[in-house]
């Protein structure tokens, strides 16, 4: 039996073609522009097709590659163990405010609802950082202030309590304690919002240089952001000085890539986010409660 096809079915799936090409068509656009040389930008602007293939661009963010290694190191390590801690914490403290029987809910609520409306400051945070807990230089400063995120508590404090309560009362009554409670039935069945707020942390932790602007002095613990931020502006500053006294430095200085550099350090900055979300995009729409009470 042949299925008839609805009008309406082909407009909404040609809508949505639309809506992803919107978010690949500059993915695709920015890599072509890495790939394109200096002069070719300067004379026909930029363009998803580079007419002549060049690596130059590449070649200048890798000109010191044991850098843009360690910062990778640095980046990853603090990323993936800060987001796992992260989690972990949010977690622990969002299950005890989502019970209606703990008496303390209401005032811990607010007090963490507050801490979204008023901070500390920044100098008052640096003071406390690398003065008393002695953060600075290290490459824990990029993980311990960052812990937990009041709006993260949030909303796994909401979606836990999504959760059938039924499901904590019998098993305490099978004997399960809080904790067990907790890491084996709870979690599993929170996987949707876990990997959200997962994935949402991982890319604040990984697109973060102002940690390293701020606090970090050793070049070694610098962050993949902030490394290539440095580099963009080193580019930049030389083509500004080639083009303002062009007879000081060599050839070398004179040709730095300093447009499509931008977008190489886009590439290399970006790409691996890219590979990591679609091990994550298949909780995003998942049933919140799958497997648990029914009936």
């Amino acid at each position: 039996m042949i299925k008839k096809i609805k009008i309406s079915d082909i407009i909404i799936k040609f809508m949505f073609l639309l809506f992803s090409l919107a978010f690949i068509l500059p993915i695709m656009t920015v890599f072509g522009i890495s790939l394109t040389t200096e002069s070719e930008i300067i004379e026909k602007g930029y363009h998803m097709i580079p007419a002549h293939i060049d690596f130059t661009a590449y070649r200048y963010v890798f000109k010191n590659p044991q850098t843009i290694i360690n910062a990778y190191k640095v980046t990853i390590f603090y990323s993936f163990f800060g987001t796992f801690l992260s989690v972990i914490v949010m977690a622990l403290m969002a299950y005890p405010l989502s019970r209606k029987g703990y008496k303390y809910r209401k005032p811990i609520m607010f007090y963490v609802f507050f801490t979204m409306l008023f901070s500390g400051g920044l100098i008052p945070t640096y003071i406390l950082n690398t003065q008393y807990l002695q953060l600075g230089n290290t490459i824990w400063i990029y993980i311990f202030p960052s812990l937990a995120s009041a709006w993260y508590i949030i909303i796994i404090r909401t979606f836990f309590q999504g959760l059938p309560p039924e499901l904590a009362e019998s098993a305490k009554i099978d004997g399960c304690n809080e904790w067990r409670t907790f890491f084996q039935i709870i979690m599993p069945l929170s996987k949707p919002v876990l990997a959200t707020v997962s994935f949402l942390v991982l890319l604040g932790k990984w697109n973060d240089w102002q940690t390293s602007l701020i606090y970090i002095r050793k070049s070694e613990l610098y962050s993949l952001q902030y490394l290539l931020q440095k580099l963009m502006d080193e580019a930049a500053l030389i083509k500004n000085i080639m083009q303002i006294a062009p007879n000081i430095g060599d050839s070398a200085s004179a040709n730095v890539p300093a447009e499509s550099t931008r977008f190489a350090m886009c590439i290399v900055a970006t790409g691996p986010m890219l590979v990591i979300f679609p091990f994550f995009q298949k909780y995003f729409s998942k049933g919140l409660t799958v497997g648990a009470v029914k009936g």
